[in-house]
């Protein structure tokens, strides 16, 4: 194992922190939680069982502040991303195994990201898929040059675009109909069978996102910069107000694609809209012309956020672990082939999205484990380290994730 030290060893001039200035990291992360594949999953768990997925939303959502509140603290604290603090604590083979399935997750995130960008442009503008898919990468590389060359606008756009689709999704519900009693009712947890599993497995896979773990560390660098002990308590508490205000927006976002799929579809018999394009057509032919065109408006927004912010998040991954530097636009390339494809093929959207969905839960415990070793190791963190009942709480967050994976493998291969 390599020394641990070398993870504090260089650190970037201090500056202050303000609880204002903080905001925005968190912003972009959550990006990640409310990307196409939410919309996949949340409005097929919508139509098929109600309310009654609710409470998995509710607590994805929950879980998720945490994790990004760790990732962050371990930016600040260190000056260093996780990929980098990785690759400096453990050896080569472990590192590259870390990598290898990073870039597995990076590929599962783009088909999501694509994939519902590309349904939104047919929506709107009738584009084909395939056509599609490659207007989207060319979309996410403008994106991307723009947040190179300036952070903070490309944050307010990003926080912008959450706002927008949080109003979106509340127009939606004002149309759609909420039952209280129904959707109180969903907030008691419990699965109707098999498929309601799966989806709530999809559902924990398209809210806790690996590569917002990955990304989250180094966002934060840019603008907390490891100084003093009490210019870190600072950014620390400013960090945790940017967390749970934008996580709490996103999980507002998440829970209200359910309650609109649980009152618009499945309160009118309508159990089997499980995809993207049907939600569209039935919003307009039960709701209105006005509710189908926010509902591919929001679509467009997520997709478009989020396909900027997984590159960002790619190139993260690719130097952190490897220490090499590959041009945007070959990275962008490599990571969208399998969208392409699917695209070309004339496979579902929808199903390709949940379906990578559920592998990107395979991903969360790679990335969560070392994350919580890492941040519970003295030598790294200082007086900064994990208490041991803040480390029981993360090791029950991560082994509740692998049990539910486990669970998944075992509905897949046993009849």
């Amino acid at each position: 194992m390599r020394s641990t030290r070398a993870v504090r060893r260089r650190r970037p001039a201090a500056v202050p922190v303000t609880a204002l200035r903080a905001l925005g990291p968190a912003f972009v992360a959550a990006v990640a939680y409310v990307d196409p594949g939410n919309f996949a999953t949340n409005i097929e768990g919508g139509s098929s069982y109600g309310y009654s997925l609710l409470w998995v939303v509710i607590a994805a959502g929950l879980v998720a502040m945490p994790v990004q509140f760790l990732s962050a603290k371990l930016g600040i604290v260190t000056g260093r991303s996780l990929p980098e603090a990785c690759r400096e604590r453990y050896g080569r083979r472990t590192t590259r195994g870390l990598w290898l399935q990073a870039e597995a997750m990076a590929m599962a995130t783009d088909i999501a990201e694509f994939m519902g960008t590309a349904v939104a442009l047919d929506l709107l503008f009738g584009i084909p898929l395939p056509a599609a898919v490659c207007l989207t990468g060319a979309l996410s590389y403008l994106m991307l040059g723009f947040q190179a060359r300036r952070h903070r606008p490309f944050e307010v756009v990003i926080a912008v675009m959450l706002c927008l689709m949080c109003a979106g999704f509340g127009y939606l519900m004002l149309r759609s109909g909420v039952d209280g009693a129904a959707l109180a009712s969903g907030l008691v947890p419990g699965a109707e069978d098999n498929r309601a599993t799966l989806l709530a497995l999809g559902i924990v896979g398209a809210t806790v996102m690996p590569h917002a773990i990955y990304l989250h560390s180094a966002l934060v660098r840019r603008r907390h910069v490891a100084g003093t002990g009490a210019e870190i308590d600072r950014a620390l508490r400013a960090e945790r107000i940017d967390v749970l205000v934008a996580l709490t927006l996103a999980g507002v976002i998440n829970a209200s694609m359910l309650i609109v799929a649980a009152g618009a579809f499945h309160g009118s018999g309508l159990f089997e809209v499980a995809s993207l394009s049907d939600a569209h057509a039935a919003l307009g032919s039960w709701v209105g012309p006005a509710a189908a065109l926010v509902f591919a408006l929001a679509l467009l927004a997520a997709g478009l956020s989020s396909s900027g912010v997984g590159t960002m998040s790619g190139q993260i991954v690719m130097e952190g672990f490897t220490g090499a530097r590959i041009p945007v636009v070959v990275r962008r390339g490599i990571t969208m082939a399998p969208a392409v494809l699917i695209a070309m093929a004339g496979w579902d959207p929808t199903q390709a999205l949940i379906l990578s969905q559920v592998v990107l839960s395979f991903g969360i415990a790679p990335a969560l484990v070392p994350l919580l070793l890492i941040t519970r190791d003295r030598a790294v963190m200082g007086r900064h380290v994990n208490s041991r009942p803040v480390t029981a709480l993360y090791a029950l967050i991560a082994a509740a994730i692998i049990a539910l994976n486990a669970f998944l493998l075992w509905l897949v291969l046993v009849p």
